[in-house]
């Protein structure tokens, strides 16, 4: 049995926040989220984790999380850039900055991981139960017929936050709780009848019910998904830019969709008791720290450096 490998897609800017939240102090004693999410994943049993970052970022992430969690689990780093893994006939669009979305992220990682892997955002607070199960699913995964990926939903009014929309991957799950069709929703809000998104620029809104699951890009993969990417990467930039060239976004969620509308996979939902908790806007900040200052109080968590 090869161990899964956890994957940390770091490499976003976080423009909506005002920095670089993937490195922003965020516990009592300066954690930051990745530093909960790392000890969770080894509590959980993962021994490897590969960080996506960019090169902007390459010295102060090293400095903040990289050192230290070099002492405690085997780390490799991927660097996503728009150039990266560009297929021959392609070019990067004069002015685009940012890289091409999490699909790109981990498509940037097939040369450097071999096994079954977890991916996750670098600013998300995912919870030690959900580590857990999806670990243990991960640990038996083999593609069949279909591919067999996993995943942990989160209920939808759990996710969103008053400061701003939110994109999140939402979820038609069937009652073996096999994902049946994801879409990809770009700007959700919350409002006093619950969640609702909007595809007009707030014209109109779809409200749909709070307890609908939702994706927070924590996945679980075999590496049978590499070459699917691979196939997909070049029809996507070739729409991307005739549409929106310097925009536009490959993104994990709408690819799972496609998979399994084209029937190539199929994708267990995996349930946690956990709360999900995100820093998409700089005024969520608070509402974390209070979070996880009650979590360390509980005792789900040392009180002091959780890496050392």
């Amino acid at each position: 049995m090869q161990k899964p490998t956890l994957v940390v897609m770091a490499a976003g800017m976080g423009s909506r926040y005002g920095g670089l939240k993937q490195i922003d102090p965020i516990g009592k004693h300066g954690e930051i989220i990745m530093d909960y999410s790392l000890y969770d994943a080894m509590q959980a049993g993962f021994e490897k984790v590969v960080f996506i970052i960019n090169h902007r970022i390459e010295h102060d992430f090293y400095e903040v999380i990289g050192r230290r969690a070099e002492q405690h689990l085997e780390v490799h780093y991927v660097f996503q850039e728009p150039d990266a893994m560009l297929p021959a006939g392609f070019r990067v669009p004069n002015e685009r900055v940012k890289p091409w979305g999490t699909a790109h992220a981990i498509l940037c990682c097939k040369d450097v991981v071999h096994e079954p892997f977890a991916a996750i955002n670098a600013d998300d607070y995912y919870g030690k139960r959900a580590f857990s199960v999806l670990y243990d699913y991960l640990k038996t995964a083999q593609d069949g017929a279909q591919a067999n990926y996993s995943m942990v939903g989160y209920r939808a009014k759990n996710t969103l936050t008053d400061h701003g929309s939110v994109a999140r991957g939402v979820c038609e799950v069937s009652t073996e709780n096999e994902l049946l069709d994801i879409v990809e929703r770009l700007k959700i809000f919350k409002t006093p009848e619950g969640p609702a998104y909007t595809e007009d620029d707030g014209q109109t809104f779809v409200h749909f019910p709070g307890e609908t699951l939702v994706s927070m890009n924590f996945f679980g993969f075999t590496p049978s998904l590499f070459a699917e990417l691979e196939s997909q990467f070049p029809k996507f930039l070739a729409l991307a830019a005739e549409q929106n060239p310097l925009k536009a976004e490959f993104l994990i969620p709408q690819e799972v969709g496609r998979l399994l509308r084209e029937g190539k996979a199929r994708v267990r939902v995996l349930s946690s008791p956990d709360r999900w908790y995100g820093v998409t806007y700089r005024e969520d900040k608070p509402e974390v720290q209070r979070a996880l200052e009650e979590l360390t109080s509980a005792g789900e968590y040392p009180d002091g450096k959780l890496l050392g």
